[in-house]
């Protein structure tokens, strides 16, 4: 069964649930803003416990599918325990995955862009998510599924990925579109969640939020996000890195991207939980780049 769109809705989802390759993820987190910065994990597991739609499995993104040797949350896992591990959840060359959270869904469309990374392109995002599935009164259970071992093979996309130097490469030479995806206050430095305020210079801001529906949690239609990147050139530009606090939420606005049509798009994974330790790089104030 192979998808056609990085967007999934529930009705489609209804009419495949059973299917024998496909395996659904919850990958639901929630996040506290701490006082002095930072933000209190929380897992969503003893939700998905009590209820997730059928045949869903979860895989925690905080622990399991992050890099546990850096002290920067949420980091890309190397490929190959990335491998290990999604074929523990039973996951397979053949497999058509889909994935959702509650809320944002940054959490399922961080999970997408791993897989990406890792070279799997039959993967997609539930649009709308938990709480849409939920507000339709489809179907939920507290099984837990029992696939087999799955046989995964990976073919690393690094370009997917930027670190810091190249974020400082192109502060210097302007070789791409740098995309912030934080609220407008905290890219602006009104409000300080990470220890250092503002944003990194040349970067515009393009907030994730503006690009769901808030009343039913949906991605908008391509056209109304493409408006929101009109003003930052990113549709035009060659190479567009979008980054946030820890590369989460900026794939939610690499999602998008992706949906209106742009090939070249990489996640500055250590965003700004990574800059801002180094008190030798810049920081902008404002709500210009």
């Amino acid at each position: 069964m192979k998808l056609d769109s990085a967007l999934v809705s529930t009705d489609w989802l209804a009419e495949n649930l059973g299917q024998a390759n496909l395996r659904i993820f919850d990958t639901s987190i929630s996040l506290k803003h701490k006082e002095g910065g930072g933000y209190q994990v929380d897992s969503g597991h003893g939700n998905w416990q009590e209820a997730h739609i059928p045949g869903a499995g979860f895989l925690d993104l905080a622990k399991e599918f992050a890099d546990q040797s850096t002290d920067i949350p949420f980091t890309m896992l190397p490929p190959e325990q990335f491998r290990e591990r999604a074929a523990g959840h039973g996951i397979s060359d053949n497999s058509t995955i889909l994935l959702y959270n509650n809320g944002m869904p940054m959490w399922a469309t961080r999970a997408w862009w791993m897989f990406r990374a890792v070279g799997f392109d039959n993967v997609a995002v539930l649009d709308g998510g938990w709480q849409k599935w939920q507000s339709e009164g489809r179907p939920v259970d507290s099984a837990v599924p029992d696939h087999p071992q799955g046989k995964l093979t990976v073919n690393p996309r690094p370009e997917l990925w930027a670190d810091r130097q190249e974020m400082l490469r192109i502060m210097d030479d302007g070789g791409a579109c740098t995309l912030n995806a934080l609220p407008p206050d905290v890219y602006s430095g009104d409000k300080n969640n990470y220890g250092r305020a503002g944003h990194i210079p040349g970067s515009h801001n393009v907030f994730c939020g503006n690009l769901i529906d808030p009343d039913n949690g949906t991605f908008l239609a391509v056209e109304k996000m493409s408006e929101q990147f009109r003003a930052s050139g990113a549709l035009e530009a060659q190479r567009a890195i979008v980054y946030c606090g820890g590369g989460i939420s900026a794939t939610v606005d690499a999602l998008a991207l992706h949906l209106a049509g742009h090939s070249n798009i990489a996640i500055y994974d250590g965003s700004m939980s990574e800059w801002v330790k180094d008190e030798s790089l810049p920081l902008k104030l404002g709500d210009k780049p």
